[in-house]
Formats: C-alpha cells, sequence, structure tokens
C-alpha cells in the first residue's frame, strides 16, 4: 500500500471545518471558493458547515457549563462566614502595560 496524499477537496473540507469551529476571521470562505471549483455539491459544503458550527457550539456551551460549575462559590464552614478572596489572588498574570486582569 503507496501513502497518497489526500485529494485538495478533502484538505479544503477539513480547513473550511476546522476555521468555522475555530471562529477563524476569514471563516473559511475561501475553502469555499475551492470546493466549488472541485465540484463539491452546495448539499455537502452545507454538511460540513453544519457539522462544524455544531461542534463549535457545543464545545462552546461545554466550556460554558464548566465554567459555571467551577466558579461557584464554595460553602463556607459551619459557623463561619467567607471573606472575599483578596484581589490577584486567582492566579491571573499582568497584561503588558502591568494591568491586573482580574
Amino acid at each position: 500500500m503507496t501513502d497518497s496524499p489526500l485529494h485538495p477537496s478533502i484538505v479544503a473540507m477539513v480547513s473550511l471545518a476546522a476555521n468555522i469551529a475555530a471562529n477563524h476571521p476569514k471563516k473559511g470562505l475561501c475553502q469555499i471558493e475551492r470546493l466549488r471549483g472541485y465540484g463539491v455539491t452546495e448539499e455537502q459544503i452545507d454538511m460540513v458547515v453544519d457539522i462544524a458550527r455544531h461542534l463549535r457550539d457545543e464545545a462552546g456551551q461545554m466550556l460554558d457549563a464548566a465554567f459555571d460549575e467551577e466558579s461557584k462559590p464554595e460553602p463556607a464552614p459551619s459557623g463561619l462566614t467567607s471573606a472575599a478572596e483578596p484581589l490577584g489572588s486567582c492566579g491571573c498574570s499582568t497584561t503588558a502595560k502591568g494591568k491586573a486582569c482580574c
């Protein structure tokens, strides 16, 4: 069995999906034109776009849910009240201009 490179239409489909899933500023528009040039149908392109958007949206929902869960305040031990954490203790680094992000 010989190694053969992927067909350019497959590379363009993967690139389109990755661009959409990653919210890349170029949006994969160049790949859509390439796919059309290779004779890929609009139905097939739409399927790639739909799957990539689904994965992007699902990942965002999962990240949001994890954030919501991890950001809940921890209950204070019985009989004690919880004091607010001092600024800068969340592990944030500073910006290039020395500003704290939290």
